[in-house]
């Protein structure tokens, strides 16, 4: 009797392993795989209609001087 209770005790843990934490994980990692893949074709698709891929103007030269008049600033006592 109390090996059929504790086989039981192990089925039930195996099924509630397999049924609520195994394959939701798996449909969940397929449902973020498919996101993913169609983000990347709608990124794709969106590129340049000339078939190159969009560049991002990255050059950014802070050491320049501002144009313009330069007013020197002096400490207020």
């Amino acid at each position: 009797m109390a090996r059929i209770l504790f086989f039981g005790i192990i089925f039930y843990l195996l099924y509630r392993l397999v049924f609520d934490l195994i394959i939701p994980l798996i449909n969940t990692t397929v449902h973020i795989r498919r996101q993913f893949r169609n983000m990347q074709s709608t990124m794709n698709q969106q590129g340049d209609p000339s078939g190159q891929p969009r560049q991002e103007n990255t050059n950014h030269d802070f050491r320049k001087a501002p144009v313009g008049d330069y007013i020197d600033f002096e400490e207020v006592k």
